[in-house]
C-alpha cells in the first residue's frame, strides 16, 4: 500500500468505500455522500488496484484516498480502510452504486443501542434471482450456527465502532466473504446485531463475482467459519446421521439378512467420535474468543 499523509485526529464518523474500477459510479456517490452533512465526517475510498483512474476519481470528489498496488481483494480494501480511519464510527459500504447514501442516517440512529447496524436488502431491492436464492440459503445456514434470525448475511453496508472493527480485523478475509465473518463473529461474541430494512440497486458495471466459481467457493467459506465459531452446531447433524442410520440398520440387516453387520457398529462409533470431535472443538472455539486481545492501534497513511 502507498505512503500516503496522516488524516485529521478528530472525527466521529468514517465513511469507508472500497473501490475496483468503479471511476463511472464514483462522482455521483460521493457527492450524494458529502450531501448528508454528517458533521465531523471523512470519506475514505479505498482503490484496490483499479486501471480506470478511480483514485484520481476520488481525488477530485473530495475523498481522502488509500491505494493498493494491485488488486487483493475487497476484504483486504475495507481492512485497509479500517486501519486508515479516524472516525468513532465507521460506515462500511460498496461503490458500485448498489446502496443508497441516503440510507446512511438510518443504521447511524441505531448506533446508540446496538454494537452493529447492518442495512438488510428488503422486498423491492434490485437483487438477480440467483444472489436472492443464494442469500436466502446463507441467512438459513448462519441462522441455524448463530441461533439468532440473520437476514442478510452478505450485506456490505454496515455500521460499527473503530474498536470492536480492530478487534476482529485479524479474522477478516481479504475476499468478498469479510461480512460474513464479521456478522458471525460479533453473534458469537456476545454482541447485539441490528438489521434495518433497505432498498438496493443494480450495481453499475458488471459484477467482479462468478456465480459458480464464486458461489461454490462461498458455500464452502461460510461452512469453514461455522466450523469455527460454533463447530458444535455443524458435527451435531453430522453425528446424529450417523447414530441413526447405525441404529437403523441392525433391524434392517436383520430382518433381511438374518444377522447384524459391522457397519453398524461402525456407524454408531463413528457418530461418537464426530460428537466427542464437536464438543472439544466447542471449548476450543469458546477459549480462543475469550482469549482475545485487544485491539491494535495502526496508522495507515492516505491520500487527501
Amino acid at each position: 500500500m502507498r505512503s500516503i499523509n496522516s488524516m485529521a485526529s478528530h472525527c466521529a464518523i468514517s465513511i469507508i468505500i472500497p473501490v475496483y474500477n468503479e471511476a463511472e459510479v464514483l462522482p455521483e456517490l460521493l457527492d450524494r455522500v458529502h450531501a448528508l452533512n454528517l458533521g465531523q465526517t471523512e470519506v475514505i475510498v479505498v482503490d484496490d488496484g483499479s486501471t480506470d483512474g478511480s483514485a484520481e476519481t476520488a481525488l477530485n470528489s473530495g475523498a481522502s484516498v488509500v491505494r493498493h498496488p494491485y488488486n487483493i481483494g475487497n476484504g483486504a480494501a475495507v481492512k485497509s480502510g479500517i486501519r486508515a480511519a479516524r472516525g468513532q464510527l465507521l460506515v462500511l459500504m460498496d461503490g458500485d452504486g448498489q446502496h443508497k447514501p441516503e440510507d446512511i442516517p438510518k443504521l447511524l440512529k441505531e448506533s446508540g443501542e446496538y454494537h452493529m447496524i447492518i442495512g438488510a436488502r428488503s422486498k423491492g431491492s434490485k437483487l438477480r434471482f440467483h444472489r436472492y436464492a443464494a442469500n436466502l440459503l446463507y441467512n438459513l445456514l448462519a441462522s441455524y450456527v448463530t441461533k439468532f434470525k440473520v437476514q442478510d448475511l452478505t450485506s456490505g453496508f454496515r455500521v460499527l465502532s473503530r474498536h470492536h472493527a480492530l478487534s476482529f480485523l485479524d479474522l477478516l478475509p481479504n475476499t468478498f466473504s469479510y461480512p460474513t465473518t464479521l456478522t458471525l463473529a460479533f453473534l458469537r461474541s456476545g454482541f447485539t446485531v441490528k438489521y434495518v430494512p433497505i432498498q438496493s440497486l443494480y450495481r453499475a458495471g458488471t459484477s467482479k463475482i462468478s456465480l459458480l466459481t464464486d458461489g461454490v467457493r462461498f458455500l464452502l467459506i461460510i461452512t469453514k467459519i461455522a466450523t469455527l465459531f460454533s463447530p458444535f452446531r455443524v458435527f451435531l447433524p453430522v453425528s446424529v446421521f450417523f447414530f441413526v442410520a447405525g441404529l437403523g440398520n441392525y433391524p434392517y440387516t436383520y430382518f433381511t439378512q438374518n444377522r447384524f453387520t459391522n457397519m453398524s457398529v461402525f456407524a454408531l462409533t463413528t457418530s461418537v467420535i464426530i460428537f466427542m470431535l464437536g464438543l472439544i472443538s466447542e471449548q476450543i472455539a469458546l477459549l480462543r474468543m475469550e482469549r482475545r486481545g485487544h485491539p491494535v492501534e495502526f496508522r495507515a497513511e492516505i491520500d487527501r
